[in-house]
């Protein structure tokens, strides 16, 4: 009883291939039949690890009367939105606007020309089944008013993040930032971390400013609200205790009960988060985050090609969370020692710690010095313990069924966790991070480029392995991770690389009208409306990691183009940060390097990279490297010699030349720079 998606390679789309519901992939067949039958399209949207996707699946998808009802009245379109994230853009500005909230999954349904009239999320199957009806007859008896109801609605779609661009200069102040930071900090949880809110989410990018921001302006309350979260977080049971990563977000507001899904963007991004943090205030807990983080990542989501996999399913054997959580009973048979000790500095209890009987969630509360005290044992007797019992958990839970894997490789999502891992080696020094960083770097170059040219998606099964053409967000975290790779390694091709992707984007992606960049080539698929993605989510906005990396590579290349461009995209977002800085953190943090200015820090000489190490033990957020014992970069010319110097140059003027880092650090002129970094 297979349906169109049997031949598909999104995970997502075969799970619904046993479908009743006759559903086609998005493309040229499902559309011209609904042109030429004059049939509703229902455009369902959703992802391999969502929950909810699953559940209205199973109450409605596989119901042979809901299929009937859905296959006689609509052509009906299932879209995998981290393949097409293009059509999921247009049809959830369509939902936000008619509802006021989106979510997955998305259901939208559409005239036989693409254009929206209706839609929504998760729908029980009862008010599923009447809404399928309601809008068969409407669009029967009442097609003149669908008509006008569509044109409406597609015009508000085509405003939506609309930005009117701003011509004249603006002088940036540290004003600008207190104006943003000011009404921000009202909505922070200085007792739980995170935000005043549930459910509460990561943000890693939101936190990354406070991190900057509590560095260059000096502000307590900034570094206060980062490190209650990032502790929280850490403790809570939105991170795997046993196995290292994090689920998408908390559903309450101490960060307890996670919604289990764990996604490669997530932990790209807070692994970087976790090791500049440690590279600010060296918290031994950061440093166990990144590891265990990054060995979650080599564990269950690299594939043998070296590309990293999209996400891991919420649920196991139909029940969300199943594969992570614990009976008390089930931990004290596994262990053989030690398991009071284990319950109690995992919150364990007999009737459980959360809704599902009996059944916990691994959870801290306490620093071990505090527990180890607690307990009249030493901190390092604690940890020992503790450590063996993880170990020999982690081998038990290996046997359960595992959740399921989304396999699908995105270049944007490998190009963070690129950036994660460079991160990570940059703070620790760890040399493996470098090596996983560059075999990544060489399958993205090898599998995910044809020229300059990015595909998104990467299939490994050769028979359904098409070109798949790149949005804006695939080069624009291309690019960072490659910026980053750079910095890393001193190896300009992968710079080179990051200049030549940057300049097809801006060949193929940019608006001159605007000032800013389509989220869509002007080469790809023509859709009802062509959008420009500029508000920062759970991940930085494809317009402002362009933003930032133009103005890196501004400087690096000495490129005055990129920096006008740059300088014009902040310009035109500027009025709106401060209403909302946490939907701007990414634009606040090229804010920041605009007020701070770019310390361009030059390394040449034999101990370019003994240095570059050095140089890395402090927490400078706002600094570009750049070195080694050759190069071609403008900063480097008649600079590399056998003999090691360190430039620190800000606003095209260098500074003296000097042979010590610590001299280096002294030409810094920020007071609060300070040791950090590598053990």
């Amino acid at each position: 009883m297979s349906n169109r998606l049997k031949n598909q390679s999104s995970p997502y789309l075969l799970q619904h291939a046993e479908n009743p519901v006759d559903w086609y992939p998005w493309g040229d067949e499902a559309l011209a039949k609904a042109r030429t039958e004059n049939k509703l399209i229902l455009v369902s949207i959703g992802y391999s690890a969502c929950h909810w996707c699953h559940v209205m699946e199973h109450e409605s998808f596989e119901d042979a009367e809901v299929a009937e009802i859905m296959n006689r009245h609509f052509v009906c379109i299932k879209i995998d939105r981290e393949v097409r994230p293009d059509i999921d853009q247009i049809y959830m500005s369509a939902v936000q606007l008619m509802t006021g909230s989106g979510g997955w999954p998305l259901n939208c349904f559409c005239l036989p020309d693409q254009r929206p009239i209706y839609g929504g999320t998760y729908f029980r199957k009862n008010d599923w089944k009447s809404l399928l009806q309601n809008l068969a007859d409407f669009w029967r008896e009442k097609p003149d008013e669908a008509v006008a109801y569509a044109v409406r609605l597609t015009e508000g779609v085509n405003q939506t993040e609309q930005l009117v661009p701003v011509k004249e200069d603006i002088a940036f102040s540290r004003k600008d930032l207190e104006n943003i930071f000011v009404p921000w900090k009202r909505t922070f949880d200085l007792i739980d971390g995170g935000y005043n809110r549930a459910p509460k989410f990561p943000l890693p990018n939101n936190w990354q400013f406070m991190l900057r921001y509590a560095h260059l302006m000096n502000d307590d309350a900034a570094h206060a609200a980062v490190r209650i979260t990032l502790q929280k977080m850490a403790f809570g049971g939105i991170y795997d205790q046993l196995g290292g990563g994090f689920a998408r977000y908390s559903v309450d507001g101490k960060w307890h009960v996670p919604h289990f899904e764990k996604m490669l963007y997530d932990n790209a991004q807070l692994v970087s988060l976790y090791s500049e943090a440690y590279q600010y205030t060296p918290d031994p807990i950061y440093r166990d985050i990144v590891y265990e983080s990054l060995n979650f990542v080599e564990r269950e989501l690299t594939s043998a090609e070296n590309g990293f996999y999209s996400a891991l399913d919420a649920d196991s054997e139909g029940v969300e969370g199943k594969f992570y959580t614990f009976t008390k009973d089930e931990i004290m048979t596994i262990l053989s020692k030690d398991e009071d000790l284990f319950c109690i500095y995992y919150q364990i209890r007999d009737d459980g710690n959360w809704e599902e009987e009996r059944t916990n969630i691994l959870m801290r509360t306490m620093e071990d010095s505090e527990l180890a005290s607690q307990l009249g044992i030493s901190e390092k007797e604690l940890t020992d313990k503790i450590s063996e019992a993880k170990k020999i958990l982690l081998a038990a839970r290996a046997g359960r069924i595992r959740p399921g894997l989304d396999n699908k490789i995105l270049a944007s999502w490998n190009g963070m966790m690129l950036k994660a891992y460079t991160d990570a080696y940059r703070v620790f020094g760890e040399p493996e991070f470098l090596e996983k960083a560059k075999l990544n770097a060489a399958f993205i170059q090898n599998k995910l480029m044809s020229g300059n040219e990015i595909r998104r998606v990467y299939s490994s099964d050769i028979s359904r392995d098409e070109w798949s053409g790149a949005f804006l967000d695939d080069y624009a975290f291309v690019i960072d991770g490659l910026i980053g790779l750079y910095e890393a390694s001193f190896d300009e091709g992968y710079l080179y690389k990051a200049k030549q992707l940057a300049d097809y984007t801006i060949s193929d992606f940019y608006d001159t009208e605007s000032g800013m960049f389509f989220y869509t080539p002007k080469t790809g698929e023509q859709l009802i409306a062509r959008k420009q993605e500029i508000m920062d989510n759970v991940i930085p906005s494809s317009n402002s990691v362009m933003a930032n990396n133009l103005h890196k590579l501004g400087h690096l290349f000495d490129q005055q183009n990129y920096l006008e461009i740059s300088l014009s995209m902040l310009r035109n977002v500027h009025p709106h940060i401060k209403s909302y800085g946490s939907a701007y953190s990414n634009w606040a943090i090229l804010l920041l390097n605009n007020v701070f200015g770019l310390y361009e820090i030059a390394i040449t000489g034999t101990e370019a990279e003994e240095k570059r190490k050095e140089i890395e033990k402090y927490y400078i957020p706002n600094k570009i490297l750049l070195g080694g014992t050759s190069g071609t970069l403008p900063l480097l010319a008649d600079r590399l010699k056998a003999e090691t110097k360190i430039y620190v140059c800000r606003n095209k003027t260098c500074l003296l030349p000097v042979t010590e880092t610590i001299e280096a650090i002294k030409q810094i002129d920020n007071p609060n720079t300070r040791p950090g970094g590598q053990d």
